[in-house]
């Protein structure tokens, strides 16, 4: 697991810049994290990192959004979704045979056992100052 402490936007957007590097198609990125803790500016910093335009909003109502780029990003928000017929209503399921784009799920411990065994975990949460940043990234191996 690799940890980093962040105090900025720009801080921030450097750890997703180095994320974009290693990525390929057919990724899942999992984030957890508090409400605000900063799951969409992350992603919005890795969209950009991936050809994808300053474009990125909360797909919270909208459920997905996507982005094209050098690799398309398919955004997901799980705040709303309670059961498998939630999930599966979304078209969640059809995305996970994409491997040309990266999969990004905002909110992902709402859907932990459907989650592939093959994932990036990223849990943001909040340091001690009002800018302050904890981002912890996990590749997990199935």
């Amino acid at each position: 697991m690799m940890k980093y402490e962040v105090h900025s936007l720009q801080e921030t957007a450097k750890v997703a810049v180095e994320l974009a590097k290693t990525l390929k198609g057919g990724e899942v990125i999992a984030f957890t994290g508090s409400m605000g803790a900063g799951k969409t500016a992350f992603t919005r910093e890795l969209v950009k990192a991936l050809g994808g335009g300053d474009i990125v909003s909360s797909p919270t109502f909208a459920i997905i959004n996507e982005y094209a780029g050098k690799i398309p990003v398919k955004h997901f928000d799980m705040y709303r979704i309670q059961s498998f017929d939630d999930l599966y209503s979304t078209g969640f399921f059809d995305y996970q045979d994409d491997f040309h784009s990266v999969l990004i799920i905002e909110w992902s411990e709402n859907i932990t056992d459907f989650l592939p065994k093959n994932v990036i975990k990223i849990d943001i949460s909040f340091g001690k100052e009002e800018n302050h940043r904890i981002i912890a990234i996990e590749r997990q191996e199935g």
